[in-house]
């Protein structure tokens, strides 16, 4: 076993620690102003990005990072609130499409500043450009390798 020595355990804990909190900031941010989590309000994001905005259940969870089950409760209450709906594939009769809805994308179009102005207050405008690709080319980094493994 290679244990992390005192550099590296510094930064993961720092990792951990300032992402769990940055993620808990934004959530409040969001909440309060828009009575929107932020993992709902990334559900919406990725349905937004992409063609026709809507995706396969298979493919929205594994984008998310998230369980079958797990997406299909939380997309589940978007759906009672009338932001995203669900309907058949028409391609593959098992398949589950998630689609934004109109009011889904009104939303997103009311918070996003929100997110942003926090993004930007609470982690970029406190890096300099230089530190800003140094975090970008790292986490690529880590994504592609976590791509890699996962096959």
């Amino acid at each position: 076993m290679r244990w992390l020595n005192e550099a590296e355990m510094a930064a993961w804990r720092s990792y951990i620690v300032a992402t769990l909190r940055l993620r808990q900031r934004l959530h409040r941010e969001l909440a309060d102003r828009h009575d929107v989590s932020l993992t709902d309000y990334e559900v919406l994001v990725c349905l937004e990005m992409q063609a026709g905005h809507r995706m396969r259940m298979s493919e929205l969870a594994v984008l998310m990072g998230s369980t079958k089950s797990r997406l299909s409760h939380q997309v589940g209450r978007l759906e009672d609130a009338g932001v995203v709906r669900r309907v058949r594939d028409p391609e593959d009769k098992r398949g589950v499409i998630t689609e934004l809805t109109q009011e889904g994308k009104a939303l997103l179009e009311k918070a996003a500043p929100t997110h942003v102005e926090g993004v930007r207050e609470h982690l970029i405008d406190l890096l300099s450009p230089e530190e800003q690709a140094t975090i970008a080319a790292a986490f690529d980094r880590v994504f592609e390798h976590l791509e890699q493994v996962e096959g």
